[in-house]
């Protein structure tokens, strides 16, 4: 085993400091994922911030047993509603800006640092990242804005820098759920998150709101979160529905606050004709059997039934904050890189979990004399970010399938990758 010299980034040797802001988690039934969040939110690497965790039962059981127990804010919500959580959680943030992350996600440590680099500009009301799939490597969403009908297009932006951009006519700049983060003021002002959409889509209808009202929206590649997908009650871990009542329901509440009643009907055509070749896709790879596609479309119909009469309108949330801002306590932290090889990575993982309870973020890189594929998890138990794959295989899936490597660049090229993401200096 061996540690990358000198890898601790000048930046964080001290936390970054900026304006305050208020973390906002919201996890039902999905106990461990939140586990897993909130240890990746415990190395964040700036200050100040608050987290405030709205949960259900499990989660809350989850959220008391965590270290920093005492510092977090929790409240208890069992409601299927993302909308109505995040305004619970609004409204208890006393931070200048409210970001929010899901349950089943993971920040970089150096997440806040720059996603809230935009926030220095006034202009700025939100601010959104890049989202790392399942992998750990390939991005799962990138830039992205929305066109008048709300569907998402891709977006071309400086991969190292934020870009601040206007919304462009008739549609609006998209901010990732799991990634993204407003001015308080300005979620108050529009009334917070819409109930009426209980699951997908509450973000989307919140950017185009955003965009009518004028405002700006920064997007930080770096600020990057990996996100998993976790099983919930719409669809299962590897993302084969499981339900699209909620769906339908969406789309007919986003049509009635956003598009004229004479393109409605032509829209939702297309939308359903798009959701039938998503579910016939899952049959063919056998997620689904042939009955499963009547039933969901069944459910998908329903549900927009459902979204035609539902009442519109974004929540009331208070000017000032329900309690004060209870500073998370973040501590500066040294990133370092741990190189070993597969026969040594239990021991080496064990070398890297005495470490991450000294104090460090720490970064474990298996690498294997193959061309196997590279996979980045974070690891919840030990509190480390393990890489593994093969010295000549390729981690970003742009790459060649083999590539011949010394393996000593090999585990540098690897660590620069991140760098800035995790807090390594740029020349180790």
């Amino acid at each position: 085993m061996t540690t990358t010299p000198g890898s601790a980034a000048p930046e964080s040797a001290a936390l970054e400091s900026g304006v305050p802001v208020s973390i906002v988690i919201v996890s039902r039934n999905r106990p461990e994922a939140l586990r897993r969040c909130l240890t990746g939110v415990g190395q964040l690497q700036y200050a100040p911030f608050e987290v405030i965790v709205v949960a259900d039962p499990t989660g809350a059981a989850v959220a008391r047993d965590m270290p920093f127990a005492d510092a977090l804010k929790l409240v208890a919500f069992d409601t299927p509603n993302i909308s109505a959580a995040r305004n619970l959680g609004v409204a208890q943030a006393a931070g200048e800006v409210v970001a929010f992350i899901d349950d089943d996600a993971v920040p970089e440590p150096q997440w806040l640092r720059h996603l809230m680099a935009p926030a220095q500009q006034l202009e700025v009301a939100a601010m959104t990242g890049f989202v790392r799939g399942r992998n750990g490597i390939s991005f799962q969403y990138r830039a992205r804005q929305l066109n008048a009908q709300g569907t998402p297009e891709k977006l071309d932006v400086d991969p190292e820098n934020f870009s601040v951009l206007l919304p462009p006519q008739g549609g609006a700049i998209k901010t990732e759920g799991t990634n993204m983060a407003f001015r308080r003021e300005v979620l108050v002002s529009l009334g917070g998150f819409d109930p009426a959409f209980h699951y997908y889509l509450d973000e989307t209808d919140l950017n185009m709101r955003l965009a009518r009202a004028g405002h700006a929206t920064a997007i930080a590649p770096l600020a990057e979160v990996h996100h998993g997908f976790a099983a919930n009650h719409m669809r299962s871990a590897n993302r084969v529905p499981r339900d699209l009542f909620d769906i339908g329901a969406s789309w007919a509440v986003f049509h009635r606050k956003h598009l004229p009643q004479t393109e409605r009907a032509a829209q939702w055509a297309r939308l359903r004709a798009d959701e039938r070749r998503r579910l016939l896709r899952h049959m063919v790879s056998g997620g689904l059997e042939p009955r499963d596609v009547a039933r969901l479309l069944h459910r998908l119909d329903q549900g927009h039934a459902k979204g035609v009469e539902r009442p519109l309108g974004a929540g009331m949330i208070a000017q000032e904050p329900a309690s004060a801002f209870r500073i998370f306590p973040a501590r500066p932290r040294r990133s370092v890189a741990m190189f070993t090889r597969p026969i040594k990575l239990a021991k080496d993982r064990a070398n890297a979990a005495k470490r991450v309870d000294s104090g460090e973020i720490v970064t474990l890189i298996s690498l294997s004399p193959t061309a196997l594929y590279h996979h980045v998890v974070f690891d919840p138990a030990n509190a480390i970010w393990l890489q593994t794959g093969g010295i000549y295989g390729k981690s970003a899936r742009n790459e060649a399938v083999f590539r011949l490597n010394r393996r000593r660049d090999r585990l540098k090229t690897e660590v620069r990758r991140v760098a800035r993401q995790r807090g390594f200096s740029d020349d180790c």
